[in-house]
């Protein structure tokens, strides 16, 4: 005689370990749902789209940019004047500093550095507070938005200053009369200033106060299954 053969128990009381998909079943509690659009049930939520990140960066980048009409003007404004006289020799002008010892051409690069590392850290709080994520789209945003606000600042403050023609400007006010020079940025990488603050700001807040990938490792597949 032979034994009777045991059938197998029914599929609803088979144990979940024995099926080969067990470890996704295990990972998602029961009840707990098909996980969201953009979620993963592992590895936490993911980013926005592609898409959504380019044009956040577009956004992002004319924003800055535009920021650099205020950085003109208050450079325009807050910038020290090089004195200049015009004299007639031999029936030309002549133009020549008034004070040749004078600092004041070091202090127009330094208050425009200033200020646009002053723009620079307020666009990446902002951008921060706003959108509390990194991302490489964001990064380029902010360093090109920074670089080419400082190039409008640079031109509006040239347009706003002193008459870039100083033979006129000497003829204007008369021989011996003291007037102010052009702006004039002599430190060309001022301009990177804005950059490279908002990068190192952005970047040192998302370090510190962004958010964290969870850990795919940090409790084993079958713990979130409660026991029967």
């Amino acid at each position: 005689m032979t034994a009777p053969l045991t059938p197998p128990p029914p599929p609803h009381e088979q144990s979940p370990h024995s099926s080969p998909h067990a470890w996704q079943a295990m990972s998602v509690p029961p009840g707990a749902g098909p996980a969201p659009h953009g979620a993963t049930s592992l590895y936490g939520t993911e980013g926005p789209g592609m898409k959504t990140e380019v044009r956040d960066a577009a956004v992002i980048t004319v924003g800055v940019a535009l920021a650099g009409v205020l950085l003109g003007v208050l450079w325009a404004w807050l910038a020290p004047r090089v004195p200049l006289v015009g004299d007639l020799v031999d029936k030309n002008w002549v133009v020549y500093l008034k004070d040749t010892e004078g600092e004041q051409a070091i202090g127009v690069d330094g208050t425009f550095t200033l200020l646009a590392i002053g723009f620079g850290v307020v666009s990446a709080l902002i951008v921060f507070l706003v959108r509390r994520r990194g991302g490489v789209p964001l990064v380029v945003a902010l360093a090109v938005g920074g670089l080419l606000g400082s190039l409008i600042a640079w031109r509006i403050g040239v347009w706003l200053g002193p008459s870039q023609n100083v033979i006129a400007h000497a003829k204007a006010v008369g021989t011996g009369v003291t007037f102010s020079a052009p702006l004039k940025l002599g430190a060309k990488g001022a301009l990177l200033a804005w950059s490279v603050a908002t990068l190192v700001v952005h970047l040192g807040l998302t370090a510190l106060f962004g958010p964290r990938d969870p850990d795919p490792y940090g409790a084993p597949y079958g713990s979130a299954v409660p026991p029967a």
